[in-house]
């Protein structure tokens, strides 16, 4: 018996040395770890029937308590018996692949040991396909695989080496030869085949570990990349934007080049092949052309299936991913390599993950591209609120004026159209400078106290390093236009101040009137809602508040204070940051 311990690790040992050079492929390192269909239980089943083969090959041919052989297995005597690792392999195949594998494998390796011969042949053939059965129902009903289960199987191998044990007592005949066979092989084989599938569960369970470490470490790239790609994508398929996302993910993966497209045209590529894939250039590979109408993914691993116009592309290898923006492929993101080898399944899921995290921002992208031409809409909604009698009551006042004062009546029509162009500008633009709003309101008030003259007064105290900060249009102008005409109603004479002023990280844009004010009940609504009434619809203040929050969102703040008979203020605080300070194009943030 004690020999026999020494012999039986040395087998276990060939069929470990197999199972790590199988866990070095690929193929297996997929097939253990991923869900199983039929076509990979078919696998594993061949896998662990070819194991328990090998076993039965390389047992240890017994006869009447003495080793006659530790070599090769090809036939057995009648008054033979064999010593193997057999069972582990079905276990281990039962554990891990469910019934269908159990079984299989079972009945592959009961079969087997069975047509060698032997005594025991029928007794340990049982015993294998009945290990099969049982490790596999215990392997679909409670998932004897993953983490901090390996002694669970551990005692579950030893119980079938045991069943086998009484097995071969109970059909093996003569009894008295079977009786001398378990004393001497019990032990050995228990303790070395419990020990075996330790070693066998560690390889597989570090199998699961490394893909799980390996998708872990890709969704961790690819919500790096994401976050580093955001503000890009965020501004839609545009040139600029695609090249700097480009090379974001040029710099995070091992792609040899990254290309970005609409459905029409090249807008970025870096990397390899950027003498001739040329930005703002058709689409030149079929393969680009064949993902954009089809809307699915595609892998090319070869040139001749990229399909690149020019003969001497140094891309041989790619995977192009549509981007899709509500369901509809709207560009494709395109990695590649030079060689197809470097297009493994880990850039290929990486390239995936990518590919829809890109969409999404392409969505949110064209979510708040929709924002915009809402407040757009909005802005000109305002702007048509003008009241009709304004321009007329503009035109009367300076036709009464060419007579009388032809140079204040030639100032007047500068004014007029100082405000109507700052109306049309602040229609195409979302963000205009301080300045440009300060101009649209004096050019209103220039053209109202020509009307009535002594009838307010008028004070402005802007800080100038302010004058260039970017607000929304029509945010002063619809408030100083409020307080002249509904604050001084009862009123002879009256007072609006405007301010700009800093308060930390904050820009405060106060006005305030020394008028009526505004009554409690309404005032609790107005800015929240338009609000019918004689005095008007409060549509303005919504307004003003309402493109505020969207822009800004919670860094910004819009109230509005008042009491009866002592005048109105109304608060606006906008965040300061550099991306508003100073000269900028508006016209690229309203299009972005």
């Amino acid at each position: 018996m004690v020999a026999l311990f020494p012999l039986l690790l040395e087998r276990v040992g060939i069929l470990i040395i197999v199972a790590f050079v199988l866990s070095r492929m690929k193929s297996f390192r997929q097939v253990i770890h991923d869900e199983h269909g039929l076509k990979e239980k078919i696998i594993m089943v061949i896998i662990f029937g070819l194991f328990s083969i090998i076993s039965n090959y390389t047992g240890i041919k017994i006869n009447h308590g003495t080793v006659i052989s530790n070599g090769w297995i090809k036939d057995v005597n009648s008054s033979d018996a064999i010593a193997n690792s057999r069972v582990m392999g079905v276990v281990i195949g039962g554990l891990l692949g469910g019934p269908v594998v159990g079984i299989g494998a079972g009945f592959i390796a009961g079969l087997h040991r069975f047509s060698l011969g032997g005594f025991t042949a029928t007794a340990c053939s049982i015993s294998t396909i009945l290990a099969g059965v049982v490790t596999g129902f215990i392997g679909k009903r409670y998932k004897i695989h993953g983490k901090g289960s390996t002694w669970k199987a551990v005692i579950i191998s030893i119980l079938m080496e045991f069943v086998q044990m009484g097995i071969i007592l109970a059909l093996a005949k003569p009894f008295d030869d079977a009786w001398h066979l378990v004393q001497m092989i019990a032990l050995p084989m228990i303790s070395i085949n419990g020990f075996g599938t330790v070693l066998f569960l560690l390889i597989i369970q570090e199998i699961i570990l490394n893909v799980e470490r390996t998708r872990a470490l890709q969704t961790h790239k690819a919500l790096y990349i994401a976050q580093q790609t955001l503000p890009y994508f965020r501004k839609g398929l545009h040139m600029d934007s695609c090249k700097k996302a480009a090379e974001v993910i040029f710099r995070w993966t091992d792609a040899d080049a990254i290309a970005i497209t609409d459905r029409h045209k090249v807008l970025a590529h870096v990397g390899a092949g950027s003498d001739h894939h040329l930005p703002l250039g058709e689409v030149g590979t079929q393969l680009t052309k064949n993902v954009l109408e089809q809307g699915k993914i595609m892998i090319a691993k070869s040139s001749k299936e990229i399909r690149c116009w020019k003969k001497d592309c140094p891309l041989h290898a790619a995977i192009v991913l549509p981007l899709k923006v509500h369901s509809k492929t709207v560009g494709a993101l395109k990695l590649y390599f030079k060689n197809a080898s470097r297009l493994d399944q880990v850039e290929m899921k990486l390239a995936e993950g990518l590919g829809k995290l890109f969409s999404d921002q392409l969505e949110v992208a064209e979510v708040e591209r929709q924002k915009r031409l809402l407040k757009d809409a909005e802005i000109k909604a305002l702007q048509a609120q003008i009241h009709p009698h304004f321009f007329f009551n503009a035109i009367n006042t300076i036709s009464s004026l060419v007579r009388t004062d032809s140079d204040k009546a030639r100032q007047l029509l500068i004014q007029l159209s100082i405000f109507f162009r700052s109306n049309l500008n602040g229609a195409r633009q979302m963000l205009v400078p301080l300045e440009k709003e300060l101009e649209h309101v004096e050019a209103y008030l220039s053209l109202e106290q020509a009307r009535f003259p002594d009838r307010y007064h008028v004070e402005i105290a802007v800080a100038p390093s302010l004058k260039q900060v970017l607000v929304p249009p029509f945010t002063l102008q619809p408030l100083v236009e409020n307080a002249i005409r509904y604050a001084f109603q009862k009123t002879k004479t009256g007072t609006v101040k405007i301010s700009a002023f800093e308060e930390g990280d904050l820009m405060v844009l106060l006005t305030e009137d020394n008028g009526q004010g505004i009554p409690s009940d309404r005032l609790q609504t107005l800015g929240d809602k338009t609000v019918e009434s004689l005095a008007g619809t409060g549509t303005a203040l919504w307004n003003i508040k309402k493109r505020i929050e969207e822009i800004y969102g919670q860094r910004a703040f819009f109230t509005i204070n008042s009491e009866s008979g002592k005048g109105t203020k109304v608060l606006i605080k906008l965040p300061l940051n550099e991306e508003n300070r100073g000269e900028e194009n508006v016209n690229s943030i309203h299009s972005g």
